[in-house]
This record gives C-alpha cells, sequence and structure tokens, in this order.
C-alpha cells in the first residue's frame, strides 16, 4: 500500500508538472548568442564587457570579447548568428554563471510547498543547481532528478544526497550492515548521502564505504551525537561537507568535552535547543589560538568543504526582520506560513518566548561562526552557498540570496561571494567540468540581471532593490531578468508571477489572511 502510495503521488506530481511547463521558457536552440553583457564569472576574475557568449544546445561555444565600454562595437569582431539561431540583447546587463544552492529541501508535507512551487522560487532566483539533502523520498527524488535532467519540468539539476538510514528495513547497528546500505544506496543511483549523527563505529564504517565508492557526502552533526563525533571525526574518515556549524565549536573545544547544557535542558524542546546553542560558540577555543588553528588546518589539509548556511538561522539574531521579511506577503504559502509559527512540535519553531537575551547570545555566536567562516577562505578553504530554506521564516530563492548578503558581511568580497555560490559549489560536487563558471564546453547555465549585483548583492531578489532616480522617483530596480539552465531560456520575472499566483490562489480557497503571530483579526 506504501508503495502504491508513493507511485501516485510522483504520478500527480508529474501531471501537474506536465501541465505546468510555463511559458515563461524558450529553448533550447541550436545556437544561442548572447550579446553585449558584462561577464561576472565564478572563478574571482574581474568583471568584463562587452562580451557575447555562444551556446549551441545546452553547451559554452565561445565567449568572445567583442568590445570596450564607451566604444561602439565593430559588428565584425562579433560571432556570426547561424541560420534559425536565437540572438539575446544583454547590452547594459549582467551574466554570472547559475547559483549552486549546496543545501535545498524540495519542500515538505509539514510546509504543505510542492515541487514546483520550490522549483519556480528557485529558477526565479538564478538557481540552477541544488544539493537536495534528503527529505523527499528516495524514489520522488530520483524522479524528479531525472525529469529535471532531460528539462521535462521547471526545476534546477538536482543532486540527491539521501539520508543515511533511509529506507533500511531495520536498524542499522553493525558496521557491515552501515557499509551495506551504503552500497545499496549506491546502486539506487544517488549521489551521496546526508548524515546526521550515529554511533561513532556506525560513521566510521559508513564514511569510509561512501568515499571507497567515489561520491559525495554531507553532515548536519546532531546534537544527540556529536559529543563523540565531531567535525573532525567526520572529516577524518572521509566526509566532503559539513552543513550549518554543528560539530564544529565541539571540536574547537580546548577545555571541556560537552557543551554546557543547562541542567533543565531537553532536546525535544526547540526553545532550549537553539537558545542553547546560540551559547556555543563563546565555549569553543578563542579565535588564532594555537587550538583554533590547529582544527582549521587539519580541516584545510583534508580539503573538507564548509557550507555555512548563515541565512537559516539569522531570526535566531533578528526575529522580527526574519518574520517582516516583504516577500512573505506575496510568495509565501498560507501553509508555510503556518507553519513557522510559534509550536511545541514544528521544527525550527521555537517562539516559545523569544527575547533580546537570546538574539544577543546569537549575535555574539555569529560574530565568532563568521569569523572561523572568513580566515577558512582566506587560508584557501573552500566555503559554498546552501539555504536550507522552508523552516524558520526562511523563503525559497530569496533566502538564497540572503544568504550571499551575510557571506559579504562575514568578510568575503563580493566577487568571493559569487565564487562561493558557484565554483566553489560546483568543486565540492565534483562538477566543476560540467558548472561553475562561464568557459567553452560547460553546460550553459546563466543568471542574469540588468544591475551590477557587485554594487548591490540585494538586485538579486525576486522583489528587487529600492532605488532613487535621479528624477527624485523611487523606483524597484533588478530582479533576476533570465535564468537559463541547460541552454533554455526562463523568464524569471514570469516564474515569480506564475508564484504569486499559486499563493493568490491557495489564499482564496482557504480565506487566508496573512497575519503576524499573536494578531487576530
Amino acid at each position: 500500500m506504501k508503495k502504491i502510495t508513493i507511485l501516485l503521488t510522483i504520478f500527480l506530481t508529474l501531471n501537474i508538472f506536465a501541465k505546468a511547463i510555463s511559458q515563461s521558457q524558450e529553448g533550447p536552440f541550436n545556437q544561442l548568442i548572447i550579446r553585449g553583457v558584462t561577464l561576472i564569472n565564478g572563478d574571482g576574475a574581474p568583471p568584463i564587457s562587452p562580451v557575447d557568449i555562444v551556446v549551441e544546445g545546452n553547451r559554452i561555444m565561445d565567449v568572445k570579447v567583442v568590445g570596450y565600454p564607451g566604444v561602439p562595437i565593430d559588428s565584425n569582431r562579433r560571432p556570426t548568428l547561424k541560420a534559425g539561431g536565437k540572438e539575446l540583447d544583454a547590452t547594459g546587463m549582467y551574466l554570472l554563471p547559475g547559483f549552486i544552492d549546496m543545501h535545498g529541501h524540495i519542500g515538505g508535507d509539514a510546509q504543505g510547498a510542492s515541487p514546483e512551487y520550490v522549483f519556480k522560487l528557485w529558477m526565479a532566483h538564478g538557481i540552477t543547481t541544488v544539493r537536495q539533502p534528503s527529505g523527499r523520498s528516495v524514489e520522488e527524488a530520483l524522479d524528479l532528478k531525472k525529469k529535471s535532467a532531460k528539462n521535462e519540468i521547471v526545476a534546477p539539476r538536482l543532486i540527491a544526497h539521501t539520508g543515511f538510514g533511509q529506507g533500511a528495513k531495520e536498524p542499522i547497528i553493525t558496521a557491515e550492515q552501515a557499509r551495506e546500505w551504503v552500497r545499496d544506496n549506491a546502486k539506487r543511483g544517488t549521489d551521496g548521502i546526508k548524515f546526521f549523527g550515529a554511533e561513532p563505529h556506525i560513521m566510521q564504517a559508513a564514511l569510509e564505504e561512501n568515499k571507497k565508492l567515489g561520491l559525495t557526502s554531507s553532515m548536519h552533526h546532531a546534537q544527540m551525537s556529536v559529543a563523540r563525533w565531531n567535525v573532525l571525526n567526520s572529516a577524518r574518515a572521509g566526509l566532503t561537507s559539513m552543513e550549518h556549524w554543528y560539530g564544529l565549536p565541539e571540536a574547537l573545544f580546548d577545555d571541556r568535552t560537552v557543551q554546557n547544557y543547562p541542567l533543565d535542558y531537553n532536546y525535544n524542546n526547540e526553545q532550549h535547543r537553539f537558545g542553547e546553542a546560540g551559547r556555543l560558540w563563546e565555549q569553543a577555543a578563542k579565535p588564532y589560538s594555537d587550538h583554533w588553528n590547529k582544527v582549521m588546518e587539519e580541516l584545510l589539509a583534508l580539503d573538507f568543504t564548509l557550507d555555512p548556511t548563515f541565512n537559516i538561522y539569522e531570526a535566531s539574531r533578528d526575529l522580527m526582520r526574519a518574520r517582516r521579511a516583504e516577500w512573505h506577503e506575496e510568495y509565501t504559502l498560507p501553509s508555510l506560513w503556518r507553519f513557522y509559527q510559534p509550536s511545541k512540535i514544528s521544527h525550527g519553531s521555537y517562539w516559545h518566548f523569544w527575547g533580546t537575551e537570546e538574539e544577543v547570545n546569537w549575535k555574539n555566536n555569529y560574530r565568532l561562526w563568521m569569523t572561523f567562516i572568513n580566515e577558512y577562505k582566506n587560508r584557501g578553504g573552500r566555503v559554498t552557498a546552501g539555504s536550507d530554506s522552508g523552516f524558520i521564516f526562511q523563503l525559497y530563492g530569496f533566502a538564497y540570496i540572503r544568504e550571499l548578503e551575510l557571506l559579504r558581511e562575514a568578510g568575503f568580497h563580493p566577487l568571493e561571494v559569487i565564487r562561493a555560490a558557484t565554483l566553489n559549489g560546483a568543486e565540492a560536487l565534483r562538477m566543476d567540468d560540467k558548472i561553475g563558471s562561464v568557459q567553452p564546453g560547460k553546460l550553459a547555465d546563466f543568471v542574469i540581471v540588468n544591475e551590477n549585483p557587485l554594487q548591490n548583492l540585494k538586485v538579486l531578489y525576486g522583489t528587487g532593490a529600492i532605488k532613487l532616480t535621479e528624477e527624485n522617483e523611487v523606483i524597484r530596480t533588478g530582479g533576476v531578468s533570465y535564468t537559463i539552465k541547460d541552454g533554455i531560456i526562463y523568464d524569471a520575472k514570469a516564474l515569480l508571477k506564475e508564484v504569486k499566483n499559486m499563493v493568490d490562489e491557495a489564499k482564496k480557497n482557504e480565506n487566508f489572511t496573512l497575519l503576524q503571530p499573536g494578531i487576530k483579526n
């Protein structure tokens, strides 16, 4: 019965997508030439323009500088358009490699967020590749991955990480069981594993086997297991990247072995869990101390990737900012808004009585956390951009752009931010020969925007950035104009409009008005 239900869910999802392939897309083309754009590449190179980019099918064929700023372009220098080809005039616009979200859940039943809703929000923000760290069933995730690869649905390229133990017929209690599950997981066609924690001998065996198979891995070092297995244990055993920051302060302890839990602490109490997490970094070794440096140098030597997901915890340091974000009114589903509300059972809805003291603790937490991340980057470490949207007032797509802003706050130059969002993610996925920068031979994944994101990352938000014109008029500018994936052009603003229509329809059907917590009609 369970299998029938899963297959029915997949069928209904794909049937919806079959009807929903939107008028917002065009292509691929036998030839596409993007004319006159300013290229901001993902490899850290400075912007250059004007550039013509030639695409055939889903591949970049040529990246040609065709002139100089302020000088008319000599048409003889430009690539020739073939019969049946498509030109996209991007004069005055900015082109970046497609963004890679290294931590993106494809909605969820609790949130009431369908894959179509999530995918269109991601694509509307230039996200062309997403690593999905468990969440949806393996069958559904792999089916959506295949449909996306064939461009049969509007969706980013999906990299599927299965939750460790997901689908196991019995509890994994031996090292051999762990190895067997890892081998079976690889046979299913997944790209790797998302770990949360297990007994040390289980973790060791599973990570060793996954590494032997050449697959990538990610981990949220859950607090129930981290006292005996922190980030250093994982990295030494073969983990390729860590999510969030759990497990890193614990590796940096130099005067204790466990977090300083209050004696009435209960992990199932979300206010306890997140309130005390805000006091964790101050318990770690001080920045640039001997132990702090030693941990960092070992992680660097292991070529370990840090995926901080700063944005998903931002409400902890400024709840009002996160819950009053301007996109909630138009783009957040009623079901998702209800999921965000204070609750004793919904994960991440820990607003039992969140106050000034908790926010100050989290501000200090961020300062120490960002110091480590920025220095890791400065010493040559790989840092990526991930959002973990769908929790804690963070909305798909919009939260990813906020992650870029927070990397900037951590100390990254805007070009380093773009590299974290593109080439670094591609390297972590071992796909840098295919995506992550704009180079001949790579897949044609691009983000095109009409404002310079290096000057203001806010222009990448779907709602754009506020600007006062020379005529003293307040306008909205920016918002991604085009997302191109596999050579297919998507009108990003049209995708957002389709999402808004979904939300409007849900509000109408439910007679729903978005109200802030504690406010009654």
